[in-house]
């Protein structure tokens, strides 16, 4: 089985992924690190890995439709089998989806429903509740509204700073992710025997 990870910032997800995968914690191959801003410092960390990396954005090709076309090429052309999207901020389009649904996961930095999109971890230091979290869930025409792997809570204290929760939420994420991710990939692999 051959997973791509899709990313578009610093990476710490991607890297935490790529440990497991390299350790053998995660079932199958990570084949392919598709980035949307060729200068995103997840590149250098897929070097590390010898990921193999593919790098374009949706202006290079023309707008949406023409990019997720090419998206899609790549992964066919790496054989891809599964999904892991780790802070990649675009909304993954009916080409994609409809090629690729139920092998989509994504992770989210909040306890879906709540704080679906984008600075979800900022809106959730505003509004201020006892509690936010981290959510993987599997990919669906919504947004953030698929299914979910697996939930777990992070508390917001008084003193917490946007900072502050912020470091929790990833620090969650990095042990949440390779266990929700261990499951999605073993269930796919059991159900394409």
């Amino acid at each position: 089985m051959k997973v791509a990870i899709f990313a578009s910032g610093n990476g710490t997800n991607y890297e935490v992924l790529a440990e497991h995968f390299q350790k053998g914690d995660l079932p199958g191959d990570l084949a392919l690190l598709f980035c949307d801003h060729p200068d995103a410092p997840v590149i250098k960390r897929a070097e590390k890995f010898h990921t193999p990396v593919v790098t374009f954005t949706v202006k290079s090709c023309g707008g949406k439709q023409k990019y997720e076309e090419k998206i899609l090429q790549v992964l066919k052309d790496y054989q891809i089998d599964f999904i892991a999207l780790a802070g990649y901020m675009r909304v993954i389009g009916p080409t994609i989806l409809s090629e690729y649904e139920g092998r989509i996961v994504n992770l989210h930095p909040a306890y879906l429903p709540a704080y679906p999109g984008l600075h979800s971890i900022e809106r959730a230091f505003a509004d201020h509740p006892a509690e936010t979290g981290v959510t993987v869930h599997y990919i669906d025409s919504g947004l953030d509204s698929g299914p979910a792997i697996a939930q777990k809570h992070v508390p917001i204290y008084d003193d917490d700073t946007v900072d502050t929760l912020e470091a929790r939420i990833h620090e969650c994420e990095h042990h949440l992710y390779p266990e929700a991710l261990r499951t999605a990939l073993l269930k796919f692999d059991e159900e394409n025997k």
